[in-house]
């Protein structure tokens, strides 16, 4: 299994050499030394979600984009995603249970104090919820 500071730091070196810059110029930029963006790069540091916003203006990139491209490269080249092991109670994992639902999942971004409670509330006791744009 590859972790996420690992593919992070690959995606990131991938980045930089592509643009034909040396580590210290990006690390210039970034105002972060050196050597931490090294180890970020070889995936032996956990670089913050700052340190990463950092890093992705002094590379011109955006965050989200980078986040994309992780995630696509995590999930393999097949772009299918790596099968989770069962849990211990023998429940389904949270990725096979929304691949077989009616309606994809969404995340509550934006609603208003009054609209968002309830559907937390419903979220938390497994009932289903409707959400209009």
């Amino acid at each position: 299994m590859t972790l996420l500071r690992t593919q992070l730091g690959t995606t990131l070196r991938g980045h930089r050499l592509r643009q034909r810059r040396t580590l210290r110029d990006v690390s210039g930029a970034a105002r972060v030394s050196l050597g931490y963006l090294s180890e970020v790069e070889r995936g032996q540091k956990e670089a913050s979600s700052e340190l990463l916003a950092s890093i992705c203006d002094a590379l011109d990139l955006e965050l989200a984009d980078l986040l994309a491209e992780v995630s696509l490269e995590l999930r393999g080249a097949d772009g299918d995603l790596r099968p989770v092991p069962p849990t211990a109670a023998g429940a389904r994992p949270v990725a096979e249970e929304s691949a077989d639902a009616a309606e994809p999942a969404l995340a509550l971004v934006g609603a208003g104090a009054g609209q968002a409670a309830p559907a937390r509330s419903a979220l938390r006791h497994g009932e289903a919820v409707s959400l209009a744009a």
